[in-house]
């Protein structure tokens, strides 16, 4: 059995402090160091990693990174084009000569084509101006916007799987800590139950409590082993290419205040990613009506082109006539009948919008209702932890008399197991809500962005 224990205890993560005297949260003097081979990880670096190495997070910025140069195209779309057109035309000859101004050439044997030997080479300027392209910029600037919006609903997401994590890791290590605690405790009250028999001061059904309670101390012992390592790979599958790397994290420190109700919905309300999120939404949609309600407009295609399109390829022909020179074009379409399609069209991207109205008016309810819940939350936790810390200081001062007591014959075993118990209770209650009050204000901290 006392190998079984030695081989328990040398599986401990030494990450956390251990509990002070009075049970609560505070760095002591004595503080167990880290192996020199294990890497201790801070809050802020473990969600850095995150990032790098979550897909969904990298999902979140390549489709941003995808709408911002889809906005970029079509804001370049309201742009005029240019290219520079080069072409050399053969066409066989029909064995007849045209009189030109430029004296006399062969001519071609297609009546389409101009000339036997035509070279083009043009620099052309090509715009069109309609409504509809107006409206695809807007479109793609409200889907940069949203994707911008989501990117950050994805960061906070994670942050808040890290932070929950995070301190999951450290409570189970500081449970494993107290589980220790507790086991040590049982064995030496088995101790002094066995003394106590030998000298003929207590009865042996004593002594079978408090071996019973060391039994019980031993398998939570393995439990709390188990329970930290899950903890631990959880979170380095999100750290390390390898989940088994050896690592620890920082030293639980004193809880962080909790904001006013007031400062958190100031920020809420106008730092919430959700909410700009159904705000592009309705943008896409009101940008998407206005496209298809522009096929009812005409557009306007503008075209220059400058340089040449002769039988040579020079600035001048015969009789020095001029090549180069400039052409300006301008066409309009007007939309006669498409079978009402359009109209169609226009009540299909109606319908999107109202949509969008609507997951607008819900988020905002929604962030209403979490914003209520998730600071309730908070609150609570918080004014719990100054009962759980008095919590653990009652268990260890009863724990404390019930074994002076029973040195003196006054109480019973089962009192004492009793005591030992309730304390291990406490201890653990604590470890709880501190994990519960750090998940809450994380979750706070997600609606307000502060994190």
């Amino acid at each position: 059995m006392d190998r079984l224990v030695q081989n328990l205890l040398s599986c401990a993560l030494c990450a956390l402090a251990p509990l002070g005297a009075r049970g609560s949260f505070e760095t002591c003097g004595a503080q167990e160091t880290a192996p020199a081979n294990v890497t201790v990880i801070t809050l802020a670096e473990a969600i850095q990693r995150a990032q790098q190495n979550e897909p969904a997070f990298a999902s979140a910025v390549a489709a941003q990174k995808s709408a911002a140069i889809d906005r970029y195209l079509a804001r370049a779309a309201l742009l005029p084009s240019a290219l520079y057109h080069n072409q050399v035309l053969y066409t066989q000859s029909n064995g007849q000569t045209t009189q030109l101004q430029s004296g006399a050439q062969a001519a071609p044997i297609f009546i389409a084509n101009n000339a036997v030997h035509e070279y083009t080479s043009q620099a052309s300027i090509n715009e069109t101006v309609g409504l509809k392209q107006f409206a695809d910029a807007q479109f793609a600037a409200a889907n940069a916007a949203r994707a911008s919006a989501e990117l950050e609903v994805a960061r906070r997401g994670l942050i808040a799987s890290v932070v929950t994590l995070y301190y999951s890791v450290s409570a189970s290590q500081t449970k494993q800590r107290v589980l220790e605690e507790a086991f040590r405790e049982a064995q030496t009250f088995t101790d002094l139950t066995q003394k106590r028999e030998s000298a003929r001061e207590g009865a042996h059904a004593d002594v079978v409590k408090a071996q019973l309670q060391q039994q019980q101390r031993q398998r939570d012992l393995s439990d709390g082993v188990l329970a930290a390592d899950k903890s631990r790979l959880e979170l380095a599958v999100l750290l390390f290419p390898d989940p088994r790397t050896p690592y620890t994290t920082e030293t639980v420190g004193p809880p962080p205040p909790l904001p006013t109700r007031s400062e958190v919905d100031r920020i809420a309300s106008t730092n919430n990613p959700e909410i700009r999120r159904a705000m592009a939404e309705v943008r896409a949609g009101g940008a998407e009506v206005t496209a298809a309600r522009a096929a009812y407009l005409p557009d306007l295609g503008l075209n220059f082109s400058y340089g040449l399109d002769a039988p040579q390829f020079a600035k001048r022909g015969p009789d020095d006539v001029p090549n180069l020179g400039y052409s300006i074009s301008a066409t309009l379409d007007l939309p006669v009948w498409d079978w009402f399609s359009t109209q169609k069209r226009i009540k299909q991207t109606e319908f999107k919008q109202n949509a969008a109205k609507v997951s607008l008016t819900a988020a905002q309810r929604k962030l209403i209702a979490t914003l209520e819940e998730v600071y309730a939350e908070a609150s609570v936790a918080r004014e719990q932890l100054d009962l759980l810390d008095l919590s653990v200081r009652t268990a260890a001062e009863s724990l404390r008399l019930t074994k002076l007591r029973y040195s003196a014959g006054e109480a019973s075993a089962l009192e004492v197991v009793d005591a030992q118990s309730a304390n291990l209770s406490a201890e653990t209650a604590q470890a709880d809500g501190m994990i519960r009050y750090q998940a809450a204000m994380a979750a706070l901290q997600q609606l307000t962005g502060t994190l």
